[in-house]
């Protein structure tokens, strides 16, 4: 039986529903912002006008950092079970695919399936190197943005999103370090411990077990050292379209654009962040003194040629893993009704 035909599954399907509504509804309002009040014969003079030898360039950084990504996935994922270079970052440009095409990030639950399938790791183990991986760009990230304030003066709003993502990711940083320490010291409940304790450790005990294991080994601190130049390949790719479309601004510039890009799009949102994207973009280059008509080209354009690529080669790696994209739909939403996934 399949878990959306069950009453319990309904409800679940019908917020489910109504958050996509509601994702789609703004990524609209952002949209027809951008595109608002722009003059459209100046945008179309700027398009022309673009050099694609830089776009070539930005289009392979962009590729590249996250080829980087399943690089830094294969070392953490060392700690659970044998996977080979090609099949993370097969299962990372899969999963980019699905989020261009379905909402809510819902890619990070297929690359999870796939890495689990092909390594036969649990995907309990696997989800929790992607919580890792997700905690390491927050670190990165809100490094980042505290290097930038000190040279951009960020809009007030900014500012305060900034220190709440800081102070979070802080919080979350000391809570895994600590948990490590726990772990790995009391592997194991003493006798006499609360049943609650008990309880818990029976219901978080697969996840624990991967912090523990995860916290202390080699393959944590290489993950942790590559994950630095994953935000500074991106940062050039985004340099590099600037370079095409003619905004003038340099590597530091372009580098808190991306930062205030990434900051807004943290939230899952729209299939591949649209709207949102080119709302933040648009935001972020007004800071440095660039026109609402410039930037709203530019936030079109160089989203338009960074994700094309990644629509084609991610499509090539989902049918390299043996799913078609209605097999793809199906495994996301037995993830997300609870139901373990069918092979």
């Amino acid at each position: 039986m399949h878990y959306s035909s069950t009453p319990a599954a309904r409800p679940a399907r019908a917020s489910s529903a109504r958050l996509r509504w509601l994702v789609y509804l703004l990524a609209l309002t952002c949209l027809a912002w951008v595109v608002h009040d722009i003059q459209l014969e100046k945008a179309l003079h700027d398009i022309r006008n673009i050099r694609w030898g830089w776009v070539a360039l930005g289009i392979a950084l962009n590729l590249l950092s996250f080829a980087v990504q399943g690089a830094r996935w294969k070392q953490l994922l060392a700690s659970f079970g044998r996977v080979r270079l090609v099949q993370s970052v097969r299962a990372i440009y899969s999963g980019l695919f699905a989020n261009e095409i379905l909402p809510l990030r819902s890619g990070e639950l297929l690359r999870a399936y796939l890495v689990s399938r092909e390594a036969g790791i649990g995907l309990t183990q696997v989800f929790t190197t992607i919580g890792v991986e997700r905690l390491m760009d927050g670190i990165v990230l809100a490094s980042a943005l505290g290097i930038v304030s000190l040279y951009v003066a960020l809009p007030g709003d900014f500012e305060r999103a900034a220190d709440i993502f800081g102070t979070v990711v802080l919080v979350l940083a000391v809570l895994f370090v600590a948990g490590t320490i726990y772990l790995n010291r009391y592997p194991v409940l003493p006798p006499g411990a609360h049943p609650l304790r008990h309880r818990l450790r029976k219901k978080l005990g697969p996840f624990l077990d991967g912090v523990r294991v995860l916290g202390t080994s080699a393959g944590f601190y290489k993950a942790a050292g590559v994950s630095v130049f994953i935000p500074t390949l991106q940062i050039l790719a985004l340099w590099a379209m600037s370079r095409a479309y003619g905004l003038g601004l340099a590597v530091g510039p372009m580098a808190a654009v991306l930062l205030i890009i990434n900051l807004g799009v943290a939230l899952p949102n729209a299939p591949a962040n649209i709207g949102s994207y080119q709302f933040f973009c648009v935001l972020g280059l007004a800071i440095f003194g660039v026109d609402k008509t410039q930037a709203a080209g530019f936030s079109i354009v160089a989203y338009v040629l960074l994700t094309v690529p990644f629509l084609v080669l991610g499509f090539i790696a989902l049918l390299r893993s043996g799913l078609s994209i209605a097999a793809m739909r199906a495994r996301v939403q037995e993830l997300v009704g609870g139901a373990p996934p069918r092979t």
